[in-house]
């Protein structure tokens, strides 16, 4: 199983791709996108789009979370992390993938065991599941949220199934 994280944010879009196989978890890419905080938000909105495409593309995952929105007193900055958030769910779902969906305190527990867990933590416990990886914090919580797919992901797909009447 390949897996596509993303931590979508419309300055700053973070990435990674892990593969596993078992309980084995083995880094395969990671990146940011950075928008031009001058151009217009669509501009942006297409910025993020067109590489994650991309990345999409070089890389053929399986599987792609993104995760949730986490509610924001100021409503402008909420509005503009709902766009980039649609950005980064259309994009796999363009590529005919599933896009799951995690809040960052289950992200964060998956991680460290605690769901208000620092961004510095957060790192530590990419370089410990992910040896010999740096990344930024945006890169890095991209990584969390694809590791969170990988511990929860079968067991949302199954409660998915039996949810909706089918079996897969």
């Amino acid at each position: 199983m390949r897996i596509f994280g993303i931590d979508p944010g419309l300055q700053r879009t973070g990435w990674g791709i892990i593969d596993v196989a078992g309980n084995r978890l083995t880094h395969i890419s990671h990146g940011v996108i950075k928008t031009d905080s001058k151009a217009d938000t669509a501009e942006r909105l297409h910025h993020i789009f067109e590489n994650l495409t991309q990345m999409l593309t070089l890389w053929q995952p399986t599987h792609a979370a993104v995760e949730e929105t986490f509610v924001n007193k100021n409503p402008a900055s909420a509005l503009k992390l709902g766009l980039a958030r649609g950005v980064a769910m259309m994009a796999p779902a363009k590529a005919g993938l599933r896009v799951a969906e995690y809040p960052a305190t289950l992200v964060k527990k998956s991680l460290t065991g605690a769901g208000h867990a620092e961004k510095e933590q957060m790192q530590a416990m990419i370089r410990v599941l992910l040896p010999g990886v740096e990344a930024s914090h945006d890169a890095a919580d991209a990584l969390a949220v694809a590791i969170c797919h990988a511990h929860h992901g079968q067991t949302k797909e199954k409660l998915g199934g039996i949810m909706s009447g089918g079996v897969r």
